[in-house]
């Protein structure tokens, strides 16, 4: 099997199995993902093969979609690959890359090896998490998860990986314990410019919100 077949084939795979996903990490999230990584790699460069296939993967075994459990991206994704027959070279960089990308790990383990093609993969992921499709995401998963839209008497917890495993206590501190902080965390050029157009939009969303919140913008 080819590359190409290989790549048509996962992409069919992750939007059966995430198409409607109701938290925010849809097939949709992916696509966009996706997408972004390419349009970074066009700048930036990178193995294509690598980055496509690790942008695709790279929700499917996210533990929090399988009731906390840490095994389920090792063994997920780690079956496709073998199902898919990779090189082994290959197989392995994409699973360090979906397997150490997110942001808890990146809390957790300060000193993961990050090549091009994970720098690209990252940074196409915290995109999406950057921004106004952002909101929509934060609440979408708030609603999921069956947590408040704000509760003013809540603090922000500040942010180790013990904590943000916890899960953040309403959707509004979300953003301050994770979304603000992620556009200093962009690695490429290119990301860092578009975060920051993105950053400056949420910004300006959250100054809103609480006045509305307050009655202030009358």
């Amino acid at each position: 099997m080819d590359n190409e077949e290989i790549l048509r084939k996962t992409e069919e795979y992750v939007k059966k199995e995430m198409y409607d996903e109701p938290t925010g990490h849809d097939w949709f999230h992916v696509k966009r993902v996706l997408d972004n990584a390419l349009k970074i790699a066009e700048k930036e460069g990178g193995n294509l093969f690598i980055i496509k296939m690790s942008a695709l993967l790279h929700d499917i075994g996210d533990p929090k979609l399988h009731n906390n459990d840490e095994t389920a991206t090792k063994r997920i994704v780690g079956n496709w690959l073998d199902k898919m027959k990779l090189k082994e070279k290959d197989a392995e960089e994409i699973m360090h890359i979906v397997e150490n990308l997110s942001f808890s790990k990146s809390l957790k383990n300060q000193n993961i090896n990050k090549t091009k093609e994970f720098m690209i993969v990252q940074d196409a992921d915290r995109l999406d998490a950057i921004g106004a499709i952002a909101i929509a995401r934060v609440f979408a998963y708030g609603g999921a998860t069956k947590k408040a839209i704000y509760n003013p008497e809540i603090k922000p917890k500040k942010l180790n990986y013990e904590n943000y495993k916890g899960g953040s206590r309403d959707s509004f501190s979300h953003f301050y314990e994770k979304i603000l902080l992620l556009k200093d965390m962009l690695n490429t050029q290119t990301a860092r410019k578009i975060g920051k157009k993105r950053h400056e939009f949420l910004e300006d969303y959250l100054k809103q919100f609480l006045k509305e919140w307050e009655g202030k913008d009358f």
